[in-house]
């Protein structure tokens, strides 16, 4: 339901729902993983606007989109570890260096922006 809402432009009202229930987090992997474009998108402008409306509980996205970092597609590795330089509050830099040396450059470049904005963030704290 989440995806079809995502993929019909209602980010307002997903936003919303994942402000009222944490536990939404736990669909992150599929909707990450979806075969529609506009609802990978969307995800990511998701959890955006939740870094900036409710910052204390994006950090619950976190475990949920790890396992990700393995996917087979380059697509959702490339996604979640972007994602996960934004919105972490942790040192994910264990989780995402082995990005590093994937197979597909996209997602070695991404890696390296997400551990630089990591790396950042942590100096700035």
């Amino acid at each position: 339901m989440v995806a079809d809402h995502m993929e019909n432009g209602f980010l307002e009202n997903i936003v919303d729902m994942f402000i009222h229930d944490v536990s939404l987090y736990s669909i992150l992997p599929e909707l990450i993983s979806d075969e529609r474009l506009v609802v990978r998108i969307g995800t990511t402008a998701l959890l955006e606007t939740l870094l900036e409306k409710d910052a204390e509980n994006v950090r619950h996205a976190v475990p949920a989109l790890l396992p990700l970092l393995k996917s087979g597609e380059p697509n959702v590795r490339g996604d979640t570890v972007s994602i996960l330089g934004q919105i972490s509050d942790r040192d994910l830099t264990k989780e995402i260096t082995p990005l590093l040396s994937d197979k597909n450059s996209n997602v070695r470049m991404l890696a390296e922006d997400a551990l630089q904005e990591l790396k950042d963030r942590i100096k700035d704290h």
